[in-house]
């Protein structure tokens, strides 16, 4: 059987699930369902032996959360390919073939998101296995999700129905109606575009040609210019002047050689807090429960709750989503919850910051947290890896109180070298060169109390950084 390399697209904002998601940590790095988060349960579907080792295409902004949370479940990608802007699934799959058929023309490509969930992972190996013949035979093969409900929120793939082992697509439909949706349902024929694709490189790049030459060719110079910075594989400017546009429309609606899959699986695109209820398993009541925080419900009922931190009670309330972060909170009826994308984009207008990032902000080094703030003063809990080390810095607005928790902490302040441990204490200068790393093998945690007359986060001098982060990251 043809070995099948994967290539994961992990670059989604995630807005509809906000305040889970936001920007600087969309939705594929956070644990919803099973376990861990849902770019691990992704590349944990991609281990099985069917499958060669995978590539990941992202954002800049995203390659440390993803090189920390695979090594975290110990898998080395082949490739982690950044994007330097994002431009939909169609450039993504030029960039997947052309690295592929550098190695063989014939190699089989599999396209797949790093945040859908997938119910049944032995289902999902199953049918990228019954795909494998029809896209050796040059057929452009999707899986579709069989449905077990009409549903208004996903597109759909008609095929024809035949009792075949690819069947042949007609058409694909956006969202429809409800009626619309029952009549799909029904019939037998339709299925839930979930989004994966199975081809042979060599068949990609050739249909690229016919039908997006432009994509073709922008995706070809931004590889040729490609550099390697650390770990990574960074994409030329040229990657940009792609047209911004699916696979689906690029391609798929435009070919003869579409084959359809059924995939028999519980599935969810998690495009709305309302899917993430109607997947998940579910009390007396019909109530889902999430998070770390203690939830309290009386008379609740067909609720979502989720809760970070804090105690989150709710009486006397059917229908809802509740979303309760230590920063923000989200109330909303289960039938509004589609509408969230269009709440984060008041949320930017006013507050640009919630809709950005969480009150835990996560960097190469490891994370600090905002702990109170008030005029001219902040504290923050920062923990710094085993082996990390932060960038050599200065602050010109801005002294540092830094007290350690737990582990051991180098600090670094001008040319004097210093180690302290649990307890101990040190102070940074308002202009001081200063870098903090942990020599240890534990995490160490400190506490860092800030006072000035400017404590925003871009007032920060790098001189040194062992990440090579630009200044605004």
């Amino acid at each position: 059987m043809a070995e099948v390399r994967p290539f994961v697209l992990c670059g989604g904002a995630g807005t509809r699930l906000w305040p889970l998601s936001r920007e600087a940590y969309p939705k594929q790095f956070h644990k919803l369902t099973g376990e861990g988060t849902l770019l691990q349960q992704t590349c944990r579907r991609l281990g099985a032996d069917l499958f060669a080792p995978l590539s990941v295409l992202s954002s800049h902004r995203y390659r440390f959360l993803i090189a920390d949370q695979l090594t975290a479940i110990g898998i080395m990608p082949s490739n982690i390919i950044l994007e330097p802007t994002a431009r939909n699934t169609a450039p993504a799959a030029a960039i997947a073939a052309l690295r592929s058929f550098e190695s063989d023309p014939d190699s089989l490509v599999l396209l797949t998101p790093s945040d859908h969930i997938i119910g049944d992972a032995g289902a999902f190996t199953t049918a990228v296995e019954m795909g494998i013949g029809a896209a050796e035979r040059d057929a452009l093969v999707t899986f579709g999700v069989t449905p077990d409900r009409p549903h208004t929120g996903y597109g759909y793939i008609e095929t024809d129905g035949m009792d075949q082992d690819a069947l042949r697509v007609m058409r694909f439909i956006e969202k429809p109606s409800l009626d619309a949706a029952k009549n799909f349902f029904e019939s037998g024929r339709y299925f839930w575009n979930a989004g994966i694709f199975l081809f042979k490189s060599a068949l990609l790049l050739k249909l690229l040609e016919i039908h997006a030459p432009e994509i073709l060719s922008a995706c070809q110079r931004s590889l040729v210019e490609a550099s390697k910075d650390l770990n990574f594989l960074m994409l030329n400017g040229a990657y940009a002047q792609a047209p911004s546009i699916s696979l689906d429309y690029a391609v798929a609606e435009k070919t003869d050689r579409m084959r359809c899959i059924p995939l028999q699986t519980p599935w969810t695109d998690v495009g709305s807090w309302s899917a993430v209820w109607n997947f998940l398993d579910k009390d007396k009541a019909g109530n889902v429960i999430q998070g770390d925080g203690e939830v309290i419900l009386k008379d609740t009922r067909n609720s979502f709750v989720f809760s970070d931190k804090p105690c989150t009670a709710l009486v006397g309330l059917e229908n809802v989503v509740v979303v309760a972060m230590d920063d923000a909170v989200l109330v909303s009826s289960r039938e509004q919850s589609e509408s969230i994308r269009s709440l984060v984009d008041q949320v930017k207008a006013t507050k640009p910051d919630l809709a950005a990032q969480h009150n835990r902000v996560y960097r190469p080094w490891g994370w600090y947290q905002t702990l109170n703030r008030g005029n001219r003063y902040q504290v923050k809990c920062i923990m710094v890896k085993p082996g990390a080390k932060l960038s050599l810095q200065s602050h010109h607005h801005r002294s540092e109180h830094w007290v350690v928790v737990s582990g051991t902490l180098e600090v670094t302040k001008d040319e004097k070298l210093e180690l302290l441990s649990e307890n101990q204490s040190t102070y940074i200068a308002i202009g001081q060169k200063h870098r903090l790393a942990n020599p240890g093998k534990i995490p160490a945690f400190l506490i860092e109390v800030q006072s000035g007359p400017y404590l925003g986060e871009d007032d920060i001098v790098r001189f040194e950084d062992i990440y090579r982060r630009s200044p605004d990251e």
